[in-house]
């Protein structure tokens, strides 16, 4: 298998990186810087990358893929203390990262000597980057360079196309991105700024950008703020992904694009299955707007009822089981687990509970255990417990309608405080966080919560949201 890593470098003297001030770098300059960076750093070794959106750190992870090194990409502003023990757990030899004094890229080492490392091991993403997540996904050359190939394919990215980085590089989702257009030879246009930077719309339209990528919060704004008096003449191609977008607003995108001659994409992934398993072609969108479609090129999905039998009827809900060369090696939790070889095969039990309809086409109704997915993070609902309760609160956490709510009995913490609490350590806006009080929280048989119960009283109005 040849590795996009490598066959970028027949693009020379086309533009991989393009930025606001409107100067480029070429791919030739692009992979000189990258193996430069990483000159120093010894191959098969564990390294962390601070990721921003920055020409630096794409050459940075570009060198690691290049030299055989294996980064961790970390979200720059990750609090220190999660970072430092991310650290503290996997022990890289160095870091990537912005240096104060001077406000440019260098190595820190860190003394530490590299963990044993699988020799298929090529990339190491957390499965919540915003939380800190200790929890790894291990992935492959093998998985990176099947999924870039099966997205360039249904996606048709080609070297003319021009992709803004409107999400992060950290998160799989944004590394997709920078992924497919080294592929295609096509040009990343790397900004720093937010979607809701009027400077990122100005250079989104002066790059002539070609594709934007969002998750469902940013499209909702984009509907707020009247995205279709925007003149973007050159885009031709819009993608979602990050959790579900309601049927509304995808069907109100899809009019829109319509209208305009661009595609816009539904879609569905997960961080363990290297970013995408899934989407939904641009003809059926208004016919199954709730839809995350068919399996990408090259993968496969199947249901599964509570005993892990193949459900072969239609419409009937089961488990969302996965297969392709882009499924993770498995987790990582300790250092330890980065020698491990494939565990999983190629089969992703996904945790999503799912029905397909008799023309073969999926839609994700429901959570088999607790995470929740809100504007593209992934949210464990025992973490959040157990983070609440590490500062002496009792609470409940809990979702509906893609927010996460949080039970408190009666005498704890006032819901505003906790919810600021909530909001700044998961980086979720006010609107999708609810705290109420409870008078009782009902309890199964056995003496556990029963979280059913709990919503039920919650959604009913016998609480308070």
């Amino acid at each position: 298998m040849s590795f996009f890593w490598y066959t970028c470098e027949q693009f020379k003297h086309a533009t991989a990186v393009r930025l606001a001030d409107g100067s480029g770098i070429a791919y030739q300059e692009l992979i000189q810087r990258a193996d430069r960076i990483v000159d120093t750093i010894p191959q098969g070794s564990l390294v962390a990358l601070e990721c921003e959106n920055t020409p630096e750190c794409v050459a940075a992870y570009l060198g690691c893929l290049r030299k055989g090194v294996v980064p961790v990409l970390i979200d720059a502003a990750l609090e220190s203390g999660l970072r430092d023990s991310l650290y503290a757990r996997y022990s890289p030899v160095a870091v990537w990262r912005r240096l104060p004094e001077n406000d440019e890229f260098a190595w820190r080492a860190t003394g530490c000597a590299s963990p044993l490392l699988h020799p298929d091991l090529a990339l190491l993403l957390s499965t919540s980057g915003t939380t800190g997540s200790p929890r790894l996904a291990r992935l492959s050359r093998r998985n990176l360079q099947a999924n870039a190939e099966s997205i360039v394919s249904y996606l048709g990215i080609n070297d003319y196309d021009r992709a803004i980085t409107s999400l992060p590089m950290h998160y799989s989702y944004g590394l997709s991105i920078i992924n497919t257009h080294l592929l295609a030879g096509a040009t990343i246009l790397v900004t720093v700024d937010s979607v809701m930077a009027r400077s990122f719309w100005q250079f989104m339209g002066n790059a002539k950008a070609t594709s934007f990528a969002g998750v469902p919060a940013m499209y909702e704004m984009l509907n707020r703020l009247r995205i279709d008096t925007m003149e973007l003449p050159a885009l031709r191609t819009m993608t979602q992904a990050g959790g579900r977008l309601s049927p509304e607003n995808v069907m109100w995108f899809a009019e829109y694009s319509r209208q305009r001659m661009i595609e816009f994409y539904v879609m569905y992934g997960q961080t363990e299955a290297t970013a995408r398993m899934s989407y939904l072609p641009v003809e059926r969108l208004l016919d199954k707007p709730s839809s995350i479609g068919v399996a990408i090129p090259g993968g496969e999905f199947s249901l599964h009822d509570a005993h892990g039998a193949l459900i072969d009827q239609a419409n009937e809900v089961g488990e969302l089981v996965y297969r392709g060369p882009n499924v993770m090696m498995g987790y990582a939790d300790t250092a330890e687990d980065l020698s491990r070889g494939d565990d999983l095969c190629g089969v992703l039990a996904t945790g999503d509970l799912a029905k397909r309809d008799a023309e073969g086409f999926y839609t994700i109704v429901g959570r088999l255990k607790r995470f929740i997915k809100i504007h593209g993070n992934r949210i464990s609902l025992d973490d959040v417990e157990r983070r609440i309760q590490q500062r002496g609160i009792t609470a409940y956490a809990t979702s509906h309608d893609d927010k996460l709510i949080i039970a408190l009995e009666a005498g704890c913490k006032t819901p505003s405080e906790l919810a600021a609490m909530i909001m700044k350590e998961y980086k979720l806006h006010y609107s999708v966080v609810h705290v109420v009080a409870c008078r009782e929280v009902p309890l199964t048989s056995s003496g556990k919560v029963s979280y059913p119960e709990l919503l039920d009283t919650i959604t009913s109005g016998r609480e308070d949201i």
